[in-house]
Formats: C-alpha cells, sequence, structure tokens
C-alpha cells in the first residue's frame, strides 16, 4: 500500500488525467449503457420455464403476463341471454390482435366462465413473450376489447397481474434524479464530518467511480447479458460505497496532519493504514456479489458480475485518484477547518469507556434488540407479491373486484398451462379439473399434435404455499397420461426459482464466509475476529430480513409509507441480492471498525484502549458514512416498482441497524469481552497465510484500572 501511494504522488499528474479521460468516457457511454441492459428473466433447464418455452415455439403465446377482459351486460339482462353478443366480442379481439391466444365461454362453452350472478363473463388472454418493460399486449388488446363492447352495448374491464403491479407505480424518478437526491444528502453529511469544502472531493470521487463503472458495464454488455436492475446499483450503491471509503482515507490523511505529518507523507500514512481497509473492504463486497455466479440463474449472475464492479472501481478510485488529489489540492480545499482531527471524538469515545465498563450489559442489550427484530423473518414467505398489495384503486382493480365479487377468485391471474399430446387431452382435462383448489380446466387450443390445458386455480399461485396446487395438478395429469406434461404458468416459474436459487444458496453463503474469512485474517491479523465477523454479518442479515417481513410481507407501516398494502411474500429473487449486497457493505464497517481497534492494540498491547481508542476514532466515520449510504438508498427506494423500493428500504435499513446496533454496541462490547483472545494468530496459521504471527500475551487492560485515563488518544 506504501509502495502503491508513493507511485501516485511521483505521477499524480498522469493519474489525474488518465481518470478524467475515463470519467468523460463514462458520461459519453451512460446512456448507450441503459439501451443495452438486458429484461431477460430466464430459467434453463428448469421445467417451468422449457415448458414456457415449449408454450411459445407451439402456440406463440406466453404467461409472462395473463390479461383478464371482463364483459358485464346491463343489468336486467344475463350472459346467457347475450351469450352471442358476448361471443362476439371476444371473437373481434382474435380478429384484431391475432397474436394472441383468447379462451373464453364461446370457445368452451364452460359455464364457470360466468359469475355467480350470471351479469358479468371473463375471457383469459394470453399474448407473445414482451421484449421489455414498455406496453405489452394490452395496448393491442383493450381498445379493440372495448371497441367491440361498446358496440355490442355491453360495460367491461381489464385486469392481470402486471396491470395491477403497475398500478399508480408506473412513474418515477429518473436514476439521474435519484443520484442527486442521494448525493444532496451525502453532501449534508460530510458537511457535518469536515466542515470544509473538503466535504466536495468524495463527492467528485464518487462520480468518477459511478461513470468508470458504467463505461466498463458497458463492455460486459457485449460478453454478456447484464439486468436493467445494475443501472440502479451502479448510480446509488456506486454513489454510497465510493464517498465511504473517501471519508474514510480523507479523515486519516487529516489526523495525520494534525499530529504534524508533512502533506505528502500524511498520504501515504492514510494509504497504508485506512487504505488498507478500504481494499479488505471493497474486495468482501466484490466477492460476496461475484458468488452468485454460482447460482443458475442468468439475471442474477449479470447482477453478480455487474455489481461486483461498484466496488472495485470505487476501490481503484479511492487508492490513486483521491491520493493525487490530496498531494496537490488537499490542504487549499481543507478550508474552513471548523473542525480538527487532532483527538479522538469526545463523545464516541466515552461511548467506548462506557461499553467497555458495562460490557455484559451492552452485550446483552444488543443481542435482545436484535432478537426482537429477528423474530418475524421466521415467518417469510418467498414467492411473489399478493395481489392484495398491488393496487387499491384503478380499473384493473376493479375488475378483479368484480369478479371476486361474482364468487371467481384470483387464481385467473395465475393459469396454470398444462401441455398434453393432443390423444392425452380429455385425460388431463378430466384429471386437472378434479384437483382441490381448481376452479376449472380447459382446453385452450391444439397446435402441431400439442394440447393446452388452462387450468384456473381458486387463488392465485405466487408464494411457497400457494403453489402447492401446481404439484398437485401437476401430478394428477401425470398419473392420468403417459408423463409427457409440462407445466408452465407463475406457479411453475415461482416453482423454478426455489429450484435454481435455494438449493444452491447454501453454497454461495458457504463460498462467501470461507473467503471473507481468509482475507479477514490476512487483516486482522486474528483468528477469533473474522470468526465473530462473519457470524455478526449473518446476524445482521437476519435482522434486515426480520424487518423487511414484518414491514413489507406483512404491510406494517409499507401502506403509510408507500401506499403500498402487505406484500404477503418476498419476490424470490430479492433476498439473495439484499444478502450479497449487504454482506459485504456490513463487512465494511467491521473492516474499518476492527483494523482501527488492532492497529490501536499493537500500539498499546491493551485491548481497552484498542477498543476505547479505535470506537472513539472510527464512532463518527462509521455513523456517517451510514447516513450516506442510507440516503442513497432512500433515493433506491423512490423508484418505481415495489420490488426495487424493497430493496432500497432493505439495504437502507440494514445499513443503519449494522452501523447502530452491531457494530457501535455490539462489537466494541464481545471485543471487550474477548480480550487478549481477539488478537490471537498461530504461527503455523500465519506462515500459511504469509503474515506475521501474533501470539497470545497478557493484555494490559488486566493490570489497568477501569476507570485510568487513557494517555495515548
Amino acid at each position: 500500500m506504501e509502495s502503491l501511494a508513493r507511485f501516485v504522488l511521483r505521477h499524480r499528474l498522469l493519474v489525474v488525467l488518465g481518470w478524467l479521460v475515463t470519467m468523460v468516457a463514462g458520461g459519453a457511454v451512460a446512456g448507450t449503457v441503459t439501451d443495452r441492459l438486458s429484461f431477460d428473466f430466464s430459467l434453463p433447464g428448469q421445467p417451468g420455464y422449457e415448458a414456457e418455452e415449449q408454450l411459445i415455439a407451439t402456440f406463440g403465446t406466453s404467461t409472462a403476463d395473463t390479461l383478464v377482459p371482463v364483459l358485464t351486460v346491463p343489468e336486467g339482462s344475463t350472459v346467457a341471454e347475450r351469450q352471442a353478443d358476448v361471443a362476439g366480442v371476444f371473437e373481434a379481439v382474435r380478429t384484431a390482435v391475432p397474436s394472441v391466444r383468447v379462451v373464453d365461454l364461446g370457445s368452451t362453452g364452460d359455464s364457470r366462465f360466468v359469475t355467480d350472478d350470471g351479469r358479468s363473463t371473463f375471457a383469459l388472454v394470453q399474448g407473445p413473450m414482451p421484449a421489455g418493460f414498455g406496453p405489452g399486449t394490452e395496448a393491442q388488446v383493450q381498445p379493440a376489447f372495448e371497441q367491440a363492447a361498446a358496440a355490442a352495448g355491453l360495460d367491461t374491464g381489464l385486469t392481470s397481474y402486471v396491470l395491477l403491479s403497475a398500478g399508480g407505480d408506473t412513474e418515477g424518478p429518473s436514476v439521474l434524479v435519484e443520484t442527486l437526491f442521494g448525493a444532496v444528502g451525502a453532501l449534508a453529511v460530510l458537511l457535518f464530518v469536515f466542515a470544509s469544502f473538503l466535504a466536495l472531493v468524495p463527492l467528485l470521487i464518487a462520480a468518477v467511480s459511478i461513470l468508470t463503472t458504467f463505461l466498463l458495464v458497458l463492455g460486459l454488455t457485449y460478453l454478456t447479458d447484464v439486468s436493467f436492475v445494475v443501472q440502479f446499483l451502479i448510480a446509488l450503491v456506486g454513489l454510497g460505497v465510493a464517498i465511504d471509503y473517501s471519508l474514510l482515507l480523507v479523515s486519516r490523511w487529516r489526523e495525520e496532519r494534525a499530529h504534524g505529518r508533512g502533506n505528502d507523507e500524511a498520504v501515504v500514512v492514510a494509504v497504508r493504514t485506512a487504505g488498507h481497509a478500504v481494499l479488505a473492504s471493497g474486495v468482501t463486497v466484490a466477492i460476496s456479489l461475484l458468488a452468485l455466479v454460482i447460482v443458475p440463474v442468468p439475471f442474477l449472475r449479470s447482477m453478480g458480475l455487474g455489481g461486483m464492479l461498484i466496488p472495485l472501481v470505487s476501490v481503484a478510485v479511492v487508492l490513486t485518484l483521491l491520493p493525487a488529489l490530496l498531494s496537490k489540492v488537499g490542504p487549499r480545499v481543507d478550508w474552513p477547518r471548523i473542525r480538527h482531527d487532532a483527538v479522538a471524538a469526545r463523545g464516541w469515545t466515552a461511548w467506548a469507556r462506557l461499553i467497555v465498563r458495562r460490557r455484559w450489559l451492552a452485550a446483552g442489550a444488543a443481542v435482545l434488540v436484535l432478537a426482537v427484530v429477528i423474530a418475524p423473518v421466521f415467518g417469510m414467505k418467498i414467492g411473489q407479491a399478493n395481489s392484495a398489495s398491488l393496487a387499491s384503486s384503478g380499473p384493473p382493480f376493479d375488475a378483479l373486484q368484480q369478479l371476486e365479487r361474482g364468487g371467481v377468485g384470483t387464481g385467473v391471474l395465475t393459469p396454470i398451462e398444462v401441455l398434453v399430446p393432443d390423444d392425452q387431452a380429455e385425460a388431463a382435462l378430466r384429471a386437472a379439473g378434479d384437483v382441490p383448489g381448481v376452479r376449472m380446466a380447459v382446453a385452450g387450443g391444439s397446435s402441431n399434435g400439442t394440447t393446452v390445458v388452462d387450468v384456473v386455480p381458486e387463488s392465485e399461485t405466487v408464494d411457497g404455499q400457494s403453489i402447492e396446487v401446481v404439484n398437485d395438478v401437476r401430478a394428477a395429469v401425470e398419473s392420468a397420461t403417459d408423463g409427457s406434461v409440462g407445466v408452465a404458468g407463475t406457479g411453475a416459474i415461482v416453482q423454478d426459482y426455489f429450484s435454481a436459487v435455494y438449493d444452491t444458496f447454501p453454497y454461495v453463503l458457504a463460498l462467501i464466509a470461507v473467503i471473507t474469512f481468509v482475507l479477514l485474517v490476512r487483516t486482522f491479523r486474528s483468528l477469533l475476529l473474522p470468526i465473530k465477523a462473519v457470524l455478526l454479518n449473518l446476524v445482521s442479515l437476519a435482522a434486515v430480513f426480520g424487518a423487511v417481513t414484518w414491514f413489507w410481507q406483512e404491510g406494517h407501516g409499507s401502506g403509510a409509507v408507500f401506499g403500498i398494502e402487505g406484500t404477503g411474500a418476498i419476490t424470490f429473487w430479492l433476498p439473495v441480492i439484499i444478502f450479497a449486497f449487504l454482506f459485504g457493505l456490513s463487512m465494511d464497517y467491521e473492516v474499518f471498525i476492527l483494523a482501527r481497534m488492532r492497529e490501536e492494540y499493537d500500539a498499546t498491547g491493551s485491548t481497552r484502549a484498542a477498543v476505547v481508542t479505535g470506537l472513539g476514532r472510527t464512532g463518527r466515520l462509521v455513523t456517517s458514512a451510514a447516513l450516506i449510504l442510507f440516503f442513497s438508498f432512500a433515493a433506491l427506494a423512490s423508484s418505481p416498482g415495489t420490488d426495487i423500493k424493497v430493496i432500497g428500504t432493505a439495504l437502507g435499513v440494514g445499513i443503519l441497524i449494522d452501523a447502530t446496533l452491531v457494530r457501535a454496541l455490539l462489537v466494541p462490547a464481545l471485543v471487550s469481552l474477548l480480550g487478549t483472545w481477539n488478537w490471537w494468530l498461530p504461527a503455523g496459521l500465519a506462515r500459511v497465510l504469509r503474515v506475521q504471527p501474533s501470539p497470545l500475551v497478557e493484555d494490559r487492560q488486566e493490570r489497568t484500572a477501569e476507570d485510568r485515563p487513557l494517555t495515548r488518544v
């Protein structure tokens, strides 16, 4: 690290010019990157996905979203009396939009397409696989449907899962606006920390990091598909991470200058100490994300690859461009110097002394609060949001309410498509129709020797409990036929994600934990501290998922804050992404605090001094860094779409829980309790990892009175 710092100082002009060129290039291609991002949610090799591909190849239609047009006859008449007019409306839709498959009362003769009051009927309409998030099949179906219904004097409604998801939530601020919102919040925190124009420097570093990452992602899009979600993560996670790393390095530089070092020497010491912590943190975040390549889901893999670039680029910019800027203009922009860094923060030092004196009480209080927050996680459901949480007003909501009042359940939103050979269609129809929880099973068409059977469950199939009917339908049809059965639909895709993601997730967790442990052993020169860090990260993540379950799934506050009722389940891919980001980001604060504690212990031989001085020096930085990330994630939560809001709130709450309960209370309490064992690294393991060993020695804090003032602050 010292060699790197001195190299940068010798060539600072070239370093600055190089990053300037990269930043300009990144800004020029940012729009192109957005256009090249993928909306691919494929699951190669999974049975539901393969059945979906067969459905598309055979009939040209997809279950990505099933439109449910609803016709209501005038009061005083019934659907049976107007059956010819009703059939004509749906036939008009088939004629106007030949690419869709329409299954209705007229095509099947099944009276269960009619509501209990006899005045409304519905159809199932499926179109080609959408290419993105723009207007889909409904843009063609709706005008044709409404025009034909108006000519027949019938009232209309149109609903679907996607239309309900979009209810009132299709618009939101752009990525640029969100980034500016996060930057304003970060600037406010930086002004408090530095109280000088130096607060602008981390924002400059963040801008370079974000635009450079966009440039690298552009190159990545030519090698593999990259998910559209990456653009939000680059802008907002990149903003927070780059500023956090800059904050640590700049603060250490100011501290060294306050202790009398020359400017360049202060830069070198800051890179050698704080820069080492930044490198360890960035690599940990990158590994957490890169581990997603183990998951056999293309869009999660792409998010892992794209997300990995965020911390790596931030580390590169912070360890090269930032030292060059501090060496050249640092002292001049550090004006007016209202806040000084010659001594540790008094408030945090007093807090650390209190924790050391009451370490058992502090640890117990933190564990108790965390247990309360974690408790809801045992009720967490994985799947998709239920329809009740998607919209509470608007035409799609009204159409669904019309069906529900008529005794038609929400299962019409997520029909199960069963593909069987033509000669086994009748057996499949009878078997599927007899399954408990199924409203009806009808023949939806035949092509190239294959019949598609549309099975409408009573309730939507969106989570781990409700998809059981999909298993029952598959088992019933397979037993009634020769077993050549393909089952597609929302429920089948949810099952695929369970299989693809969560069957491999333990391997992801193990890989991240092992590699992180090895990195931290080298960073802390300790065996116990890395074990504690990994375990506390898992505890912190459990608390986050508990909070997400309570707030989003159970709806305690989501309606008041976002106007979205309880989702009933957490979308299947969100826990993996939240875990990957938070595991690394939370470890940042562990590294910042414990690296400084290790440094102080090496200087004093006292665990008490290490805790008091380490927390006194890093407490304000960690809480400030957490606030900066919180503002970034708050901006992310303003994005359109419930899933992005869940990510934003989960990451924001996770950072706050981690920086307060875990790192500012539980970590110092545990370090104080474990004493000299914190710093032990056996010689044999040290040789393997090529670091200096750390033998067990008598801790000086054992010979120091609890209230004796520390001489080295």
